[in-house]
């Protein structure tokens, strides 16, 4: 089965080869027909402390790192402007 990619921006950035990446998502809600954002915030392992708060980032599930990292950072898509 292959795994799974996704693209975020950094929202942390404080422990030691470890950031946190918010991912969104459009969903159409079932009753309205409208669609909603929904977002969910992942532990990701970065290995070179590279990115920062702002950046967008792509991550891919792995191995369990830690109790909860079970991602890691495979590239930065954009740096952030600070």
């Amino acid at each position: 089965m292959p795994r799974r990619v996704l693209q975020g921006t950094v929202v942390s950035d404080k422990g030691d080869k470890s950031i946190t990446v918010l991912v969104e998502r459009r969903v159409m809600h079932p009753i309205y027909k409208k669609y909603i954002r929904k977002s969910k915030k992942y532990a990701a392992h970065d290995e070179l402390n590279g990115s920062k708060v702002g950046d967008t980032v792509s991550i891919i599930e792995c191995r369990p790192m830690s109790k909860r990292k079970r991602w890691m950072l495979v590239d930065e898509a954009a740096k952030s402007s600070n």
